[in-house]
């Protein structure tokens, strides 16, 4: 196929140019400075979410979406970076990060940072209820109800609020109560009719129901929020009393988990250490404007906050609530519609995911393909009599999960089952506990892992009866075995039934359940022991070609890069010569493109409809990239210090020849050249939109995996007509 118009590669030509030039900056680059602080840059990527809920090509109610996932987000960033930080700096610690600062020093950027982003979203919020309210949604206040509504709500209140209110009063016998992490209430300044006593109340906002009450109508979906409802009937709530003076907040708690390193019951140590986060101090107190003086001081006195972790809010409190109202019946503001595929050669095989496995090995890209095809897998794997054992990681995974039934349902049939289920998945821990249980219920082995590593790894293997023979069939995913979340996240799933393979995803189940190191691993790295090594060997030996004369290519995609040796690897190579072009969808420790330092190395970063969770590294081994010489991996670990020195994670060799041209042609081709969706790196830590000429087209790499399907899964027709991002030496530019 011709280059046109469309053409990917041209657009990568184009991107190249926009890249920005090498820089000076005033910075020593032999001391810390030469790196960009983790927090701010992980500010900046929620920056670069919110500004997505101003792009005017995104529908209307996606930019709703992402508006409420920036502030879910900077919610989360609170309560588990902030408040280590926080606990570090009340502790006297003056310990330096990365970049050389303080925790401290950095709170004070930070706040500063967030404080800007809490206004911000504030700001698009009434932008886009603006043009939701011109599209037919309304959010409505309370005095903007009218008599008819009036009578509905009458019945919404009694029936589906009431029942679950807990008005309380504050005075010496009414304590102010506990709020939970994330608690919402409002807090009330009540008179009393009869004699004009006053009375301070407090009327939690229970999150068991819906945060929005849909309003009766057929014109306009109109909504009210709860709080206001609540305002509207705090007549019926208090007796007798009317309101004085009133507002809103929201407490953020630190939700950092400690656990005993002594723990005789992992379990048990870890529904422990969920209490006490609940319990958390709080680190940031949300609370509307010009609130009272008087409820304002005492909020503050009996949460025990300073003034400055408290946060003055010019609007709606709660914004991550948003997404309740990101309407299914109103397809003309959302992504056009999108079905995964299924695999052809899947289907050749009529759904046999073993003889698909067994005819060559399978990459799945999710979510452009389905993920069903993983649960599918694991179910055939229940169902076939042949199959003797499965062993399967759960990192995360859904409340009724369907990787875990059909884990359950093997068990049950008397196949040996082991699942390591890991209990330290940050905000997982209690479904992860309830899951772990359910699946020892049933017959399996439950494990988990190290007490002092997470096990972040993604695989699954069976052993099935072929013959006089045991074949074992592995699946390795760089995402969780999460039906949910796969059909945003984009993915790699990789099967296949080399023995090597198979051989040592078992040494790795074994280490977990056993704490045997494995030995010989054959084509497969797994931290904490060989993976940072292998890939900082990998990047001098595109600096050692470099200096030989050769084509000398890094391509990388994960989602965050910090690790500081990694890094340094990284600026050295470029130093030697080695062309570096980094897709990094979150925190970027990494300053590119200084003069002297990493002149060589481009970073961008892709946020669209979909979010960008793959980690692939392709080294060019003496050839330009995309090429059939290159040395492809996928991996379970983003280059993180946390990652690739306190966790167990994987790094696969990928060997065959359709999968590696699948993963360099294809998926990183694309995301390479991708323009539309794409903001690149300057030298100072900040990003740009990528910009597009007036006229040009704008390639977009998840709409071009949504329209081709990917070269591994092909069936009988080939694929000689997928599309690749191919341009090696030996070939003119060209998107077959």
């Amino acid at each position: 196929m011709v280059c046109s118009e469309e053409s990917p590669m041209m657009q990568a030509d184009f991107l190249k140019g926009t890249a920005p030039a090498p820089v000076e900056l005033d910075i020593d680059v032999t001391t810390p400075a030469r790196y960009v602080n983790r927090e701010l840059s992980w500010l900046r990527f929620n920056w670069r979410v919110l500004e997505e809920a101003e792009n005017p090509r995104v529908p209307l109610l996606e930019r709703l979406r992402f508006l409420s996932i920036s502030a879910t987000n900077l919610d989360e960033f609170y309560t588990v970076r902030v408040a280590g930080l926080r606990e570090l700096a009340h502790e006297g610690n003056t310990m330096p990060g990365l970049d050389g600062r303080t925790p401290a020093e950095q709170l004070v950027l930070i706040d500063e940072n967030a404080r800007a982003l809490l206004a911000r979203q504030q700001v698009v919020f009434r932008e886009l209820a603006s043009e939701m309210d011109a599209s037919g949604i309304a959010i409505l206040r309370g005095h903007e109800v009218t008599e008819d509504d009036l009578t509905y709500l009458d019945d919404v209140f009694l029936d589906r609020v009431f029942p679950v209110l807990s008005p309380l009063a504050i005075d010496p016998a009414h304590p102010f109560p506990f709020l939970p992490n994330e608690g919402f209430a409002l807090a009330l300044q009540l008179e009393r009719t009869k004699d004009k006593r006053a009375l301070r109340a407090l009327l939690p906002v229970p999150g068991q129901i819906d945060r929005f009450v849909r309003l009766p109508g057929a014109e306009k979906a109109r909504f009210l929020p709860l709080e206001e409802l609540l305002l509207l009937y705090v007549g019926r709530l208090y007796p007798g009393h009317k309101v004085k003076g009133q507002c809103a907040f929201k407490v953020l708690r630190d939700s950092d988990l400690e656990v005993e390193d002594e723990a005789e019951d992992l379990v048990r140590e870890f529904e422990t250490a969920l209490k006490r986060r609940r319990r958390g101090e709080v680190v940031r107190l949300k609370i509307s404007e010009n609130a009272p003086s008087g409820l304002r001081n005492m909020i503050m006195r009996e949460l025990r906050v300073t003034e400055d972790e408290v946060v003055e809010v010019d609007g709606l409190i709660g914004i991550a609530d948003l997404s309740e109202l990101v309407l299914d019946e109103r397809p003309d503001l959302l992504w056009s519609p999108f079905s995964p595929r299924v695999p052809e050669r899947v289907q050749d095989h009529e759904g046999d995911m073993f003889a698909a496995i067994r005819q060559k090995d399978m990459l799945l890209h999710h979510p452009y393909e389905t993920f069903d095809m993983v649960i599918r897998f694991l179910a055939q794997a229940a169902r076939d009599p042949d199959v003797v054992a499965i062993k399967q990681t759960l990192y995360r995974t859904s409340k009724r999960s369907p990787i875990v039934e059909a884990l359950c349902e093997a068990a049950e049939d008397g196949k040996s089952v082991t699942a390591l289920v890991e209990l330290k998945a940050r905000f997982d821990e209690a479904a992860n506990i309830r899951q772990s249980r359910r699946l020892e219920r049933a017959g399996a082995h439950v494990v988990y892992g190290f007490l002092n590593y997470k096990t972040h790894a993604k695989i699954s293997t069976v052993v099935r009866r072929e013959g006089d023979k045991l074949v074992t069939y592995t699946h390795y995913g760089t995402g969780n075995y999460h039906p949910i979340t796969a059909k945003v996240y984009t993915d790699l799933s990789f099967f296949t039934c080399d023995a090597a393979l198979g051989r040592d995803a078992t040494k790795v189940f074994n280490y977990l359940s056993g704490y045997a190191q494995p030995d010989a691993l054959e084509n497969l790295n797994i931290a904490p022991l060989t993976l940072k090594s292998t890939l900082l060997e990998r990047i001098a030996e595109e600096a050692a070609n470099a200096g030989k004369g050769k084509p000398a290519v890094i391509w990388a995609k994960m989602n965050s890069l910090i690790e500081e040796d990694v890094i340094d690897a990284l600026y050295a190579a470029s130093q030697a010569g080695v062309k570096i072009d980094l897709v990094i969808r979150g925190i970027c420790g990494l300053r590119p493109g200084v003069k002297g330092l990493s002149e060589n190395i481009r970073v961008k970063s892709i946020v669209g409809r979909f979010l960008e969770h793959s980690r692939i590294v392709c080294f060019g081994n003496g050839s330009k990239l995309p090429s059939k010489k290159a040395r492809v991996y996928i991996s379970s670990a983003d280059w993180m210090g946390r990652n690739l020195n306190r966790r167990v994670e994987t790094l696969i060799e990928i060997t065959n020849a359709t999968v590696k041209a699948q993963i360099v042609s294809q998926i990183m081709a694309a995301n390479m050249a991708d323009v539309a969706q794409s903001w690149v790196m300057k030298a100072d830590g900040t990003f740009d939109r990528a910009t597009v000429p007036d006229g040009a087209f704008a390639f977009n790499c998840h709409r071009f995996f949504m329209e081709n399907p990917s070269l591994s899964g092909r069936g009988s027709a080939g694929a000689s007509d997928v599309p690749k991002l191919t341009h090696t030496e030996e070939e003119p530019p060209a998107a077959n």
